[in-house]
C-alpha cells in the first residue's frame, strides 16, 4: 500500500521539486517514507525558522519553488516569521505540515503540538492554506498551490495534512502533475491605450520591482525603444545590467531619483508595489507624481494600493512589456543624459558613503559572479541604494519587505544549493547572527562553500541611534557580543578576521573553494571610518 505521504513525494518530484528543508518530528516521520528513495534532497535546518528561511533563499537565487517539511505546532510558530518574510516579497514557497487527526481537530483535548486553529495561523502569512481531508484531493490541492506559483502573484502556500491522511490509502491517487497555467497577458485596448501616452511622452521613466525579475530582455527592449532611464527596486536588482547607459541603480528611497520620477510626465511602473521600504526608506513622505503613471501587475489588487494610476494593466510583466514595445518606435529622448544626471546626483548625496561603496567593490571585484544574500544591518541599508547586479536574482535582503533579522546565513545556504555553480556570500550583523547563529551547522553537515561576512558593530547601532535621535535613553540596544569566530568554529566552519580590503579580497576567494561555510568576521572600525547610518 502507498500511503498518502508517499503519494505526496511523487507529485513533488513530477513538479520539479529537488530539494526540502524540514527538522522531521513525531507528527511527520510518514511524510518522510518515500523521501528517502527519492530524487529529493532534504536539509536539516537546526529550527524551523532556518527552514523557512533555507527555502526562501532557494527560491530567490532559482525561481523554483523552495519547499518545507515541518511538524504541526512548534515547527509552523517558528517558521512563521520565515514564511512572511517570503509573504511580503512574493517569494514561491511551499509549506507542509502535518496537524491533528481528523476526529481531533478543533476539540481542543490538549493534543500534541494542537493549536485552536492552525490553518487560521498560517492563512495570516500565505497565499492560502489548504487542510487535506482526502487522499483523492491531494493532486488537485497541490495544483492549485503550483497554479498560484506559475499564474499568480506568488508567495507561500500551507498545506496541512492529518495524521490519519498522511497514513491513509492513497493507491488509487493519480501522481502525475497537473499542467501549470500559463501566466496572463494584457487587454490588447489597454497596451494599445499605454502605448499612445508612451510615445506621446518627451520625458518617460520605467520604474521595475521584484514583478519583472524574470523579464529582463523584455524590459531592455522596451527602455531602450522609450529611451527611457529605468529605477529599480531591492528585488529588481540586475534586471536591467548596472552597467547599461539607461540604468539608475540607486533606489527610489533617494531624493535624486524620487525628483527624477517626480519630473518625469509618464512614469511606467512594472511589477513594483510602491512600497514604502521601497520607495520611502527614509521616510521623506510620498513620492508626488507630477506626471501619469501607467501600472501594470499580476496582481489586480495591487493596482489599486499605494500610488493612484492614470492607467491600470494587469498582467504578466514580461508579456505587458513585450506587448507594449510592439505598438512602439524608438524615440531619441535623452535617457542616457538623464540617467547620467541621476547617478552622478545620488552620489552626491550625503546618504552615499565612499567606504561602503569600497566594500561592495572589493566583493564583486574578488568574486565577479558573486550571489550576495543581505541581512538587516548597516551595510545592506547602503545596498540599497550602492550595491548594483549585471543580472538578476544576484542579490536580495530582508531589510526591506519584512525587514525580519537572522535572514542571510540560512538564505544564503538556500541560494548555494539552488545555484551551486555561482560563489555565493551572506553579509549580516553580529546582532542578527546570534538568530540563527545554529544555522552555520547546518552549512557545514550540507558542505557548502558559503562565505558569511559579520559586520560587528557591537550590538543593535541602527535601533541605538534612532534611540537617540528620538531623545529615547537607549535600552536593550547594547548587547553583549560572543567571539562568534569562536562560535563559528565550534560549530565546524572554517574563519576569518581581515583587517583590510586587500585581505578581505583574498578571504573571499579562499572561501568559496572549501567544503564548508567561512564566517569572515568584519570589524566595523576596521572598515568605516566616516560616520554612517545617522539618517534619522
Amino acid at each position: 500500500m502507498a500511503s498518502c505521504g508517499e503519494a505526496l513525494v511523487k507529485l513533488l518530484e513530477g513538479y520539479g521539486v529537488d530539494t526540502v528543508f524540514g527538522i522531521p518530528g513525531n507528527h511527520t516521520v510518514q511524510l518522510y517514507r518515500g523521501l528517502a528513495s527519492s530524487s529529493i534532497r532534504h536539509v536539516s535546518p537546526r529550527h524551523e525558522q532556518g527552514a523557512a528561511f533555507m527555502a526562501d533563499g532557494y527560491a530567490r537565487a532559482s525561481g523554483r519553488v523552495g519547499v518545507c517539511f515541518l511538524i504541526s505546532g512548534p515547527g509552523l510558530t517558528n517558521a512563521a516569521t520565515g514564511i512572511m518574510q517570503a509573504l511580503a516579497d512574493s517569494v514561491p514557497m511551499l509549506v507542509i505540515t502535518a496537524v491533528a487527526a481528523r476526529r481531533d481537530l478543533g476539540m481542543g483535548e490538549g493534543r500534541l503540538h494542537e493549536l485552536p486553529d492552525q490553518r487560521a495561523l498560517a492563512s495570516q502569512c500565505t497565499r492560502f492554506s489548504h487542510t487535506l481531508m482526502d487522499p483523492r484531493d491531494l493532486p488537485r490541492v497541490l495544483a492549485r498551490a503550483f497554479a498560484v506559483f506559475a499564474g499568480e502573484r506568488p508567495g507561500p502556500v500551507h498545506i496541512e495534512l492529518p495524521l490519519d491522511v498522511i497514513t491513509a490509502n492513497a493507491d488509487d491517487v493519480d501522481t502525475q502533475p497537473w499542467p501549470q497555467p500559463a501566466a496572463p497577458g494584457p487587454d490588447p485596448t489597454a497596451v494599445a491605450e499605454a502605448a499612445d501616452l508612451l510615445a506621446a511622452t518627451r520625458q518617460p521613466v520605467i520604474v521595475l520591482g521584484g514583478g519583472a525579475v524574470n523579464a529582463g530582455a523584455e524590459a531592455l527592449a522596451l527602455a531602450e525603444i522609450l529611451d527611457a532611464p529605468v529605477c529599480n527596486t531591492v528585488n529588481a536588482k540586475g534586471v536591467i545590467p548596472a552597467s547599461h547607459p539607461l540604468a539608475v541603480g540607486s533606489s527610489p528611497s533617494l531624493a535624486p531619483v524620487r525628483e527624477a520620477l517626480a519630473a518625469a510626465d509618464v512614469v511606467l511602473a512594472v511589477g513594483t508595489e510602491w512600497s514604502e521600504t521601497d520607495y520611502d526608506m527614509l521616510f521623506l513622505g510620498d513620492i508626488e507624481l507630477q506626471g501619469k503613471l501607467v501600472r501594470a501587475d499580476i496582481d489586480a489588487a495591487q493596482l489599486a494600493r499605494n500610488q493612484r494610476p492614470a492607467l491600470a494593466i494587469a498582467s504578466d510583466a514580461g508579456l505587458f512589456m513585450a506587448a507594449l514595445a510592439e505598438k512602439l518606435a524608438p524615440v531619441e529622448r535623452g535617457g542616457a543624459m538623464r540617467t547620467a544626471a541621476v547617478r552622478e546626483a545620488v552620489r552626491q548625496q550625503a546618504h552615499y558613503h565612499d567606504e561602503m561603496r569600497a566594500l561592495f567593490d572589493c566583493l564583486q571585484s574578488a568574486l565577479p559572479e558573486l550571489l550576495l544574500v543581505g541581512d538587516s544591518t548597516l551595510p545592506t541599508y547602503y545596498a540599497v541604494w550602492q550595491y548594483e547586479c549585471e543580472a538578476p536574482r544576484r542579490y536580495f535582503h530582508s531589510a526591506t519587505g519584512g525587514g525580519t533579522l537572522g535572514f542571510a546565513i540560512p538564505a544564503s545556504f538556500g541560494a548555494k544549493l539552488a545555484r551551486p555553480e555561482l560563489p555565493v556570500a551572506a553579509l549580516i550583523g553580529d546582532g542578527s547572527t546570534q538568530f540563527t547563529l545554529a544555522e552555520l551547522a547546518a552549512g557545514v553537515e550540507a558542505g557548502l562553500p558559503v562565505a558569511v561576512l559579520v559586520w560587528n558593530n557591537r550590538g543593535y547601532r541602527e535601533i541605538r541611534q534612532g534611540m537617540v535621535a528620538a531623545e529615547v535613553e537607549p535600552v536593550g540596544v547594547d548587547i553583549f557580543t560572543p567571539d562568534l569566530v569562536a562560535a563559528a568554529a565550534a560549530l565546524g566552519c572554517h574563519t576569518a578576521r581581515p583587517k583590510d580590503f586587500d585581505r578581505l579580497a583574498d578571504c573571499l576567494q579562499q572561501a568559496v573553494r572549501q567544503d564548508r561555510p567561512t564566517v569572515i568576521e568584519l570589524r566595523q572600525e576596521d572598515f568605516i571610518t566616516q560616520p554612517a547610518g545617522e539618517w534619522y
